[in-house]
């Protein structure tokens, strides 16, 4: 089985699933093409394993994010795209994620 998100028509993801693609490709779930893979183990483009370390295979990071409801699926960068937290915020573009413009203190503080 895999997760699949379902995007609308402004490629927003809507809710996400556990299905096995030939079931979503019946037509049961409405149209197949508004159904998007994603893995559960893949944040900022790597691919983790189960208990929370890198995987030695990154060919396993699909679309750089976990999708969930509220997500942007980006067709150029084949990736899914939280919601920005606030507009000061950056996408970095290599992880899909939002960056704040100030780094988080690492002295412990």
């Amino acid at each position: 089985m895999s997760h699949f998100a379902e995007i609308d028509e402004n490629k927003i993801v809507q809710r996400v699933i556990v299905i096995e693609q030939n079931i979503l490709d019946s037509g049961n779930w409405g149209d197949p093409n508004n159904w998007i893979q994603t893995s559960y183990n893949t944040r900022g483009g790597k691919h983790y394993k189960e208990d929370g370390t890198e995987s030695d295979d990154q060919s396993k990071a699909l679309r750089k994010n976990y999708a969930g409801i509220g997500y942007k699926y980006d067709e150029e960068k084949d990736a899914f795209i939280p919601p920005q937290p606030y507009n000061s915020w950056t996408l970095n573009e290599t992880t899909c994620l939002w960056e704040a413009p100030v780094k988080y203190s690492d002295d412990g503080k």
